[in-house]
């Protein structure tokens, strides 16, 4: 694995970038993205901010959220690919193929099952965010945390960190946090957007969802699904089901929280979240999955009602054993 310094030296030496999120972005993601698109700029570099998905209506706030990119530009245009906060080449979408390219490929990410596919990878699942990684590395690339810069972090870092509530929350992060605070950020307006301002699809979308909640017998395991056909019905996008899945672990007892949400008819992304005895990422990967502790997902394919009673019976499992420790 490559140290930051050897990624900022890397960086230094690049004249005209690419960088590039996951698909479905969250603020991590784009914030790790614009904080890092905004430095490079500053120091003189042609910069392309891009991501696989459209932007999500509550993150267009961001500084640069105008100019993302979501269609693959030229290939002449680089000579340096940026992978932020993606765990799996796949995550990428349409922009994988610039790994196949004459580029630099640069692969800095957090999560607990991160690959190593570019050609200086920075792994740290000790990281709350990515963008705790990147405010390292915009540290020892001397550009300073200017407000725009500390806003795009600040983001990054509340949002992966459920506004400091998870238990990926140190006192490092707190620390961060601050730095980014006193460098003029408002933050208590940033968390008025993330939280504060859901579009109208999202609580509609929610309260539907919710009609149809399952809680298994035992108390700890509850589930929703969000089929297209609930989408459409309120002409909602996969943007507007953020969220459902940790207002679903809020329930007293519940210790997991699932949503299966449809991708295709017959495919099924599955969502987990844990409040803490279970560690969801064992129980994502062993269906094909991966992510964090606390919040990993996997994609299934399969009937609907199938789909669940193995999800749900594998849940269980893991919450049981945790019981019993």
């Amino acid at each position: 694995m490559s140290s930051l310094q050897e990624i900022a030296e890397v960086l230094r030496r690049s004249s005209r970038l690419l960088l590039c999120g996951h698909v479905v972005p969250d603020g991590d993601c784009l914030g790790s993205v614009a904080a890092l698109g905004i430095v490079l700029e500053k120091m003189g570099k042609k910069v392309t901010m891009a991501s696989p998905d459209p932007l999500p209506e509550t993150l267009l706030f961001l500084p640069g959220a105008d100019r993302f990119l979501t269609n693959c530009p030229s290939e002449e245009d680089y000579d340096t690919f940026v992978a932020l906060d993606c765990s799996v080449p796949e995550r990428l979408g349409a922009f994988r193929r610039c790994l196949d390219l004459d580029l630099q490929v640069i692969n800095i990410d957090h999560h607990l099952n991160a690959s190593s596919f570019g050609r200086h990878n920075y792994l740290d699942p000790g990281a709350a965010a990515t963008g705790e990684i990147l405010m390292d590395l915009i540290d020892l690339m001397g550009t300073g945390l200017e407000r725009d810069v500390a806003t795009c972090l600040y983001v990054a870092i509340a949002t992966d960190t459920g506004s400091f509530r998870y238990e990926n929350t140190s006192p490092e992060t707190f620390r961060r946090a601050a730095r980014l605070m006193e460098a003029g950020i408002p933050a208590s307006a940033i968390n008025v957007r993330l939280y504060e301002e859901k579009p109208l699809q999202t609580v509609q979308v929610l309260g539907a969802a919710l009609e149809k909640l399952r809680i298994s017998p035992c108390g700890k395991v509850a589930w929703v699904v969000v089929e297209r056909e609930l989408l459409a019905r309120f002409s909602a996008g996969d943007e507007h089901t953020d969220g459902l899945v940790n207002f679903v672990r809020t329930i007293k007892g519940v210790e997991v929280a699932i949503l299966f949400r449809e991708l295709d008819p017959g495919r099924y992304k599955v969502g987990f979240r844990s409040k803490g005895e279970v560690d969801v990422h064992r129980l994502a990967a062993r269906l094909g999955g991966g992510g964090h502790a606390r919040a990993s997902g996997c994609v299934i394919s399969g009937d609907l009602t199938q789909v669940i009673e193995n999800v749900v019976r594998e849940t269980l499992r893991d919450v049981s054993g945790a019981g019993s420790q």
